[in-house]
């Protein structure tokens, strides 16, 4: 049993990395692609940068976070994005759509795992510009808080980054695979978003009552940006980061659950 799941396993990740040499194949294929997915997210990017600046030069702190947190806090956020867009977010926002045509059928049929080959065919290397700007954007504010960073500090950032961009898949996942059990769920998936744009634009730590508990553990989006940026500054406790992990394995281990009860509800079109 367990050589059968080892085969099966490495059948998932070879035909995943297949893919995604087609993907980045074709994208080079295609540079108009390629250059306007980065001139989007740039543009993106550079507003809010200035958004914020246009706020701090008028104040020095907001909430107990200073100029060089908050941009630190942009950068991670960015990074974060630029990941998402990167891997996973083009082929998990069709769920929705192969769900309500059937073509999660062909999915199904095929001997590698329906959600990871749905998570990473449609990867874009479009988002790599925009990754590198944020990582030089964090750098930036991180020079400016004037605090000494060792290595290990930043490798430990590296991977909350990773951990919480793996939180973004959650939810995403999650949110668009409603329509297993529901006709719509466009407003559902409007709602998600909207709640993300809000915590890309206000740290997790400014939340309070309801708000914390909600941005906090039932939508964890407000701990996306905010762990990462707190631990790279020295303000992450102990008991923060335990249950940073606690939330990503929670959210993980939902996924999955909900998933596989998401396809036994899957009507086929075939049937």
């Amino acid at each position: 049993m367990n050589t059968h799941n080892k085969n099966y396993n490495r059948s998932n990740m070879r035909f995943i990395a297949a893919l995604i040499r087609m993907k980045l194949s074709k994208m080079m294929t295609f540079r108009l692609s390629f250059f306007g997915a980065f001139f989007v997210d740039g543009s993106m990017f550079l507003i809010q940068v200035l958004f914020y600046q246009a706020i701090y030069s008028k104040v020095d702190s907001i909430g107990g976070w200073s100029t060089s947190e908050m941009i630190i806090f942009i950068g991670t956020f960015s990074l974060i994005n630029a990941l998402n867009m990167m891997i996973f977010f083009f082929g998990t926002n069709e769920i929705p759509n192969k769900i309500r045509n059937g073509d999660l059928d062909h999915y199904l049929t095929k001997p590698v795992n329906s959600l990871l080959r749905l998570s990473f065919e449609s990867v874009d290397p479009g988002s790599i510009p925009l990754a590198l700007a944020s990582i030089l954007l964090v750098l930036y504010g991180v020079k400016q808080v004037e605090l000494e960073v060792t290595p290990q500090r930043f490798m430990a950032y590296f991977i909350i980054v990773l951990l919480m961009t793996l939180l973004w898949y959650d939810l995403q996942v999650i949110t668009r695979s409603i329509p297993f059990f529901t006709i719509s769920a466009n407003n559902i998936a409007r709602m998600g978003d909207t709640m993300l744009e809000l915590c890309l634009k206000v740290p997790g730590t400014l939340f309070k009552g309801a708000f914390k508990v909600i941005f906090y553990f039932f939508l964890p989006y407000g701990i996306m940006a905010t762990y990462p940026t707190e631990l790279i500054v020295g303000k992450l406790s102990f008991p923060e980061l335990i249950y940073g992990c606690f939330i990503v394995a929670l959210f993980t281990a939902f996924t999955l659950w909900f998933w596989k009860l998401g396809l036994r509800h899957y009507k086929s079109a075939s049937s």
